[in-house]
């Protein structure tokens, strides 16, 4: 009956209403992390939170992995005793990750130019990174990022995009790897990578955190969310 249809879409109405909100873990061993909580509890239905510990990452829904010093945030993690566990995460489980900067090199399979000794690295993204591709802090810049429309919409408006210290991504190995954004060279050819998203991972050679553009971190919750579906 129309009354007993009623009930029902009023039913799942309240259910939609009444789901609890996505948690989001902040990786906040070094870097931005702080920038990356207040963009995510910006949008609708998200609660993010800083993690640190293996206790505090277990039953998230996705992870942010910041900018900052991947040797540095590396080092941390391997000393803390975390490494293992965000292996875990990224790699068996495969929690959505949003990785931005160093968290870029961090992902990682391979990187370049790391420094002597090498470095502790999670893995699980098939690419190759380039360490501080742009140079040293001096050279870091602001620019007009054109990107997928998946992400900046179907007017495609450009993205502001900071670059720091950044890496980028010079070589893809695997065909499952979606290139989102390239940075054009000074003839205005493709250039080198600087965001892609592989399955369950989306990383950005840039920092959309210290900009005022939300997109690619509503870009990474609709990520989430579909994995959550996928598995229920």
């Amino acid at each position: 009956t129309v009354l007993q249809e009623r009930h029902r879409v009023r039913s799942s109405t309240r259910k939609r209403m009444a789901a609890p909100p996505l948690r989001i873990g902040v990786l906040a061993l070094q870097g931005a992390f702080i920038e990356h909580v207040s963009m995510l509890n910006s949008l609708e239905g998200v609660t993010a939170f800083t993690v640190r510990t293996e206790a505090e990452i277990a039953g998230i829904d996705g992870l942010v992995i910041p900018g900052g010093e991947s040797t540095t945030m590396g080092l941390v993690a391997e000393r803390s005793g975390i490494l293992p566990s965000l292996r875990k995460l990224i790699k068996e489980i495969k929690t959505p990750t949003f990785a931005t900067c160093a968290g870029l090199i961090m992902l990682g399979d391979k990187a370049l130019h790391e420094k002597e000794g090498g470095q502790p690295l999670i893995g699980g993204l098939s690419v190759v990174v380039d360490r501080n591709h742009f140079g040293s802090q001096l050279r870091s810049f602001e620019t007009e990022l054109d990107a997928d429309p998946r992400v900046l919409g179907e007017e495609r408006r450009p993205c502001r995009a900071m670059f720091i210290r950044a890496p980028a991504i010079v070589e893809v190995l695997d065909p499952a790897v979606d290139v989102l954004a390239s940075l054009p060279d000074e003839d205005g050819k493709k250039g080198v990578v600087v965001a892609v998203q592989q399955g369950h991972l989306l990383v950005t050679s840039f920092h959309p955190e210290l900009t005022a553009d939300i997109r690619w971190h509503e870009f990474f919750i609709k990520m989430v969310k579909k994995n959550m579906n996928k598995s229920t």
